[in-house]
């Protein structure tokens, strides 16, 4: 890989992974409209770890109150913070069997720009009803454990390319209720657990095998999709509730009906 494809690559990841239009299906795209051979799952993983390491920073202080409420959780001593703990681990069961059970076919057979059309479309439909339906009476601390297991299993979708895991886990959250602010964080939450697992998983594989350029380039693709994924959850928090999600939905509309246009 040369440096442009990987700064494209890594700027791609960064700005997608967080926002409701599926980082996934973008970094699958972005070669087939470039004509770049395709970057490989080890890069991929790369700039999700750049990702993972952003959401880390920018939810510290709720991360430590969690962590340090769910072990008190442990001895009986429950708070919204445990709760929450325990949401978002319970919430990352359902992607993780999924993954154990239908990763190879997903990877073969499902990562084609016209999955990705389809997808995109659909579960951008989806994003607007929730969007235009959802009452935003609740925040994150609020959900059941109902709640909990709908969202992890909608995230489990996620692993189409073209869903967006972000994108379907906020339009879940919205269904449910939560205010828009409310379903992105707990979907950025929920989004630390899946990454962590899936691309230490990948990484450890690879690097029994990888050379020293290759990682140099897995190490610059990841320190730039971190730091454009931080300002992007910064400034997405920030919109959110002044924009809602209709940018998103037309974005996913116009790019589904270019991509079927072009590949039908």
């Amino acid at each position: 890989m040369d440096i442009l494809q990987i700064i494209v690559l890594a700027l791609v990841q960064g700005l997608t992974e967080f926002l409701p239009i599926s980082s996934s299906a973008h970094l699958i795209l972005v070669p087939y409209l470039t004509n770049w051979s395709d970057q490989g799952l080890a890069f991929d993983v790369a700039v999700h770890v750049g990702t993972l390491s952003a959401v880390v920073i920018y939810f510290r202080k709720e991360i430590k109150q969690m962590f340090f409420a769910w072990f008190a959780s442990l001895n009986g001593n429950h708070t919204e913070d445990s709760k929450l703990a325990w949401g978002v681990l319970i919430g990352t069961i359902p992607v993780g069997l999924a993954g154990l059970l239908f990763a190879d076919f997903i990877s073969t057979s499902l990562r084609t720009p016209l999955v990705i059309a389809e997808t995109t479309i659909i579960f951008g439909f989806l994003l607007w009803y929730a969007d235009w339906s959802g009452k935003r009476e609740r925040d994150e601390h609020s959900m059941t454990w109902r709640c909990v297991v709908i969202v992890g299993c909608a995230q489990a979708i996620a692993l189409i390319p073209g869903v967006s895991r972000s994108g379907i886990t906020i339009t879940a959250g919205l269904m449910l209720g939560l205010t828009a602010s409310a379903a992105a964080r707990f979907s950025f939450l929920l989004s630390i657990p899946v990454i962590l697992l899936a691309g230490g998983m990948e990484t450890l594989g690879y690097l029994e095998v990888a050379s020293i350029d290759d990682v140099n380039d897995l190490l610059i693709g990841a320190a730039i999709s971190a730091v454009s994924a931080y300002l992007c959850i910064h400034v997405f928090l920030k919109l959110l509730d002044r924009i809602g999600m209709t940018p998103f939905v037309m974005y996913r509309m116009l790019l589904g009906i270019i991509l079927l246009n072009i590949y039908l």
